[in-house]
């Protein structure tokens, strides 16, 4: 009889303990499940991933396609055409040699309102600055009591024409009307030289070529400042 309780005991107690490790699984609600499955079903799209791939893909051939045609135009631009800047030096320095040149029978003192209406702007601001005008006075105070050479007489007055020139009148340098009264005196000038050396050829003598490289310049650059 005591062997049968004890035995009793035990299963009772058996019967009654918890498991260690329960193998159920608590049922989720209805409530939570469904938009779970939705909410996976809306954010995992296995045929998404490759789309994005191939569309990224795309982008970057296509940009790659864009700067390897960038790079080649690149090569194929021309060179770009002489500046305002560079034909007023020209200009000036084809004056500067028609004002020293000998061997032309041109009236020179026409070259002086050339310079100043195709020389560039640097010159003619430093013409009317400080420098400017203390290099006409001492200019001046040497012609006082010393007799310059002839060819540096009209440079002397090209400086003092900038100095003293109203507002009004250096207004036109850059526009149409300036460029007209150039090329008028360019014209003017050309005809006077090669019509005087009697031919083409004699035109470009040795005693003759520095006014007339010079002629050609001053009359190149105006046709330019127009076009």
């Amino acid at each position: 009889m005591a062997s049968l309780c004890i035995s009793s005991s035990r299963i009772v107690s058996l019967h009654h303990q918890k498991p260690f490790l329960s193998l159920k699984l608590r049922p989720c609600s209805s409530g939570f499940s469904v938009p779970t499955h939705r909410t996976t079903a809306v954010c995992f799209n296995p045929l998404r991933v490759p789309l994005d791939r191939q569309r990224t893909a795309a982008a970057v051939s296509r940009k790659a396609e864009k700067q390897r045609k960038r790079g080649s135009s690149v090569v194929c631009y021309a060179a770009p055409p002489m500046s305002l800047h560079n034909l007023q030096w020209v200009s000036a320095i084809s004056c500067v040699a028609l004002m020293v040149a000998r061997g032309t029978g041109i009236h020179k003192s026409f070259v002086v309102p050339l310079l100043a209406l195709t020389a560039p702007s640097g010159i003619i601001s430093w013409a009317k600055g400080e420098y400017g005008i203390w290099t006409a006075f001492i200019a001046l105070l040497a012609r006082l009591f010393f007799s310059f050479p002839g060819e540096l007489e009209l440079p002397f007055i090209a400086l003092l024409l900038a100095i003293v020139a109203p507002y009004q009148v250096m207004s036109i340098r850059g526009k149409q009307e300036g460029a007209l009264i150039s090329l008028a005196i360019s014209c003017f000038l050309a005809f006077q030289h090669f019509s005087r050396a009697g031919s083409l050829q004699k035109a470009f003598d040795q005693g003759s070529v520095v006014a007339t490289l010079g002629i050609i310049g001053v009359t190149v650059v105006s046709v330019l400042f127009l076009i």
